[in-house]
């Protein structure tokens, strides 16, 4: 049998021949303990409020899933676009995060790199980084209303973006790098597609190139709808669109990719990952996932989530079983 690092590669070759489905995030090994995630991230807690280097204020409830970022009209750190040279200040990564890599070095070296694939993290991507400082609404709006200033902001972050890659590239080496923007909801995108091109479009090309350049796989997390851009993830340098929902026509998907991006999600969070939810409900919603979009290949089942793990601890056990049992059933 293949270990999960093989059968990933396998996966991403067009004619690969990949021996079974994997489990979710089998083949990668998160390492989430280097410099950059530390301080970008390092300070949410949870139970507390904080903020981000950015000045965003950062909820993390006792109760919650994870920390979400809090921007009200009273709080936000930018909230006029024509201004937002004066309110934004741009973290120095270089400055902060050009030492102290040897800790997660020493994790990745760790890794059984025979069986399994080293991943760096990327969270906050550019898009959710506009909404971090303006609020969600305002950020749409402005995309339309106020193209020069959005642009420039937009270039801004997308510099910074590229120095984040960039410092995780070249110290921490890594197989792979998970990077999140969430760039619609389940059903639509966010913005037409043209206008996801103008803005993003080429700084995720040149972001995701430099990876690319330098061996990494590229792990692209959207939960959302992404069908209308798939030709143009693809075209970014996309290997991997983690969290494909169910809501997209994945088996119209494969057939159009022909391999040249595998497609890793396909189970539906709301039927799976509840806390009353079942035994029976979760195995069949993932062997109805795996029926669907395993004959089509370059397809891993996963929850759509941005880092393994369910929210209830129950679920995670039943979908790697059941997808076990699906591929000692074929």
């Amino acid at each position: 049998m293949m270990t999960p690092k093989e059968n990933l590669l396998e996966l991403l070759k067009r004619d690969g021949k990949p021996d079974r489905l994997l489990k979710q995030y089998e083949a990668f090994v998160p390492v989430m303990n280097d410099p950059l995630q530390k301080y970008t991230r390092g300070n949410r807690k949870r139970g507390c409020t904080s903020y981000d280097k950015w000045g965003t204020e950062i909820l993390f409830p006792e109760d919650a899933p994870g920390p979400m970022p809090h921007v009200t009209a009273d709080n936000a750190v930018c909230p006029d676009i024509t201004c937002w040279r004066d309110t934004v200040k741009v973290p120095d990564l270089v400055a902060n995060c050009s030492e102290g890599w040897e800790e997660c070095q020493a994790t990745a070296a760790a890794v059984d790199h025979s069986q399994f694939l080293t991943m760096g993290f990327m969270g906050t991507g550019i898009f959710e980084q506009c909404h971090y400082l303006m609020g969600f609404e305002d950020t749409l709006v402005n995309l339309l209303l106020e193209p020069d200033d959005m642009h420039d902001l937009v270039d801004a972050i997308a510099e910074y973006r590229f120095t984040y890659a960039k410092l995780l590239v070249d110290n921490l080496k890594p197989d792979a790098i998970l990077s999140h923007d969430d760039w619609g909801s389940k059903t639509s995108l966010f913005m037409k597609p043209e206008v996801w091109r103008e803005y993003f479009k080429e700084h995720y090309k040149r972001i995701y190139g430099y990876m690319k350049d330098h061996g990494v796989i590229v792990i692209h997390h959207a939960d959302s709808f992404c069908e209308p851009i798939v030709e143009d993830m693809v075209d970014i340098g996309v290997d991997i669109w983690q969290g494909v929902l169910p809501q997209n026509d994945i088996v119209r998907l494969q057939k159009q990719l022909d391999g040249r991006m595998v497609l890793m999600g396909g189970l539906d969070a709301s039927i799976v990952d509840r806390s009353d939810s079942t035994e029976e409900e979760i195995r069949t919603e993932v062997r109805r996932a795996c029926n669907e979009y395993g004959p089509g290949g370059h397809f891993i089942p996963s929850i759509t989530y941005g880092l393994k793990g369910c929210i209830y601890p129950h679920v995670d056990a039943f979908i790697d079983d059941e997808i076990d049992r699906y591929n000692q059933s074929r």
